[in-house]
């Protein structure tokens, strides 16, 4: 996912799991028939929006939704391609302190077998969600390691509080 929204606007979280779920099992091609008559993308979307607390909104037009909402819609349509890895870049960005711990329970409840790579500046919320950090330095790897070990590492304190604070 991206720090910028890429969401159909004009689609409800519904319509827009539907196309993604229907092109992920091959029928994108029956893009004209009514979403609930493939039962097995209907499951799945219905899965999906429970999964990611979207089942109150799905109906409504995305344009409409609370950013923390459209930030979750488009974790679900990533999830739904089924990915073995899931690229996410600052995805708290822009949402309001109390809808980004919606974000992060539902990251948290991801299938073990999809690795998550996160690219987040907020290092209280790497903490409490990374099982591993790595530290970059003007794109370098500066630092890497379990979560404990970078909180506690003096050398990357330095770089992110400045020299005093080591």
């Amino acid at each position: 996912t991206f720090q910028i929204n890429q969401l159909f606007g004009e689609l409800s979280p519904l319509q827009a799991l539907a196309l993604t779920v229907a092109a992920r099992l091959g029928r994108s091609a029956r893009w004209w028939q009514p979403l609930g008559r493939d039962a097995e993308v209907a499951r799945e979307c219905e899965r999906l929006l429970a999964e990611f607390h979207l089942a109150d909104v799905a109906t409504q037009r995305t344009a409409l939704l609370p950013y923390g909402k459209r930030r979750l819609l488009e974790i679900a349509m990533a999830i739904a391609c089924e990915p073995r890895v899931l690229l996410l870049d600052e995805p708290a960005a822009g949402v309001p302190e109390g809808e980004r711990q919606e974000i992060f329970d539902s990251l948290a409840r991801l299938p073990p077998d999809v690795s998550v790579l996160l690219i987040e500046h907020d290092m209280d919320l790497v903490f409490n969600f990374a099982k591993q950090v790595t530290v970059l330095v003007n794109g370098a790897v500066f630092a890497d390691g379990d979560p404990q070990s970078i909180s506690s590492d003096p050398n990357v304190k330095a770089v992110y509080l400045g020299e005093g604070h080591a």
